[in-house]
């Protein structure tokens, strides 16, 4: 592939993820969307499960398997090196655009708050979720993260470099804020159907064993930095570390 193109492709990639990541602020909220978590005609309960949690697995599987170190060594065979972020990019949006399209919802209520002040709260927490995300990608480098700037290094006919560990802002507080602010938008509101509530349980349960294998690869990759990082720094709760006596 040429630069040209290579950059061509990185932008589109980077796009697709955009409109991809704002769809899915309106599906888990139910808001300004034509397909959301809670529409759709019901179908049975088991029915819904199943399609829902293959839909929930293969988005696991793909942004899991296609993560670690060794698939990349291997994948990168048949690739080009600089698009290979954008392509992990390109094809965890479609998946999420997949999930989309086929979520069979499950409309039993599991809880309804009806108290204003406090949906406000949550509503104000969905978001602030959301925010978070967005903000702690662009804390370790937001266009690296989804394949720009390999695409862009490229095109310029710089090689690419590793932006290395650092722990800026809200890394000070949790390990992982990018998927705190996931869970976080993924629980708070205000009506929690049964369809949301297994949404929301399976990716947490995602999340937490992603961060082991995560957690693995960093330390492989940074060494005693990273575990003295893990140390002094909670996972995703921010809570105070005990100080160990000397």
């Amino acid at each position: 592939m040429g630069r040209i193109l290579v950059f061509l492709y990185g932008v589109v990639c980077y796009l697709i993820f955009f409109v991809t990541f704002l769809y899915a602020i309106g599906f888990v909220g139910n808001l300004m969307v034509p397909k959301a978590i809670d529409s759709g005609q019901p179908a049975s309960f088991g029915a819904a499960l199943l399609v829902n949690a293959l839909l929930l697995a293969l988005f696991a599987i793909q942004h899991s398997v296609m993560a670690r170190p060794g698939f990349k060594r291997w994948w990168t065979k048949f690739i080009p090196q600089p698009i290979e972020r954008s392509t992990y990019v390109l094809l965890a949006s479609l998946v999420l655009i997949l999930l989309f399209w086929q979520w069979r919802p499950m409309t039993d209520v599991v809880w309804n708050v009806e108290n204003s002040a406090v949906r406000y709260i949550l509503w104000a927490l969905f978001f602030a979720g959301w925010a978070m995300v967005l903000l702690s990608t662009f804390l370790i480098n937001h266009f690296d993260l989804f394949g720009l700037r390999q695409v862009y290094l490229h095109q310029k006919g710089q090689e690419y470099t590793h932006s290395g560990f650092t722990t800026p802002f809200l890394y000070k507080i949790v390990r992982h804020p990018l998927l705190a602010g996931f869970m976080i938008a993924f629980w708070a509101t205000p009506h929690m159907t049964v369809g949301h509530l297994v949404f929301a349980v399976a990716t947490t349960a995602y999340m937490l064993i992603a961060i082991q294998f995560e957690e693995r690869d960093l330390a492989s990759v940074h060494g005693a930095t990273y575990e003295e990082y893990r140390k002094q720094v909670p996972m995703i709760l921010p809570l105070p570390r005990k100080k160990s006596t000397p």
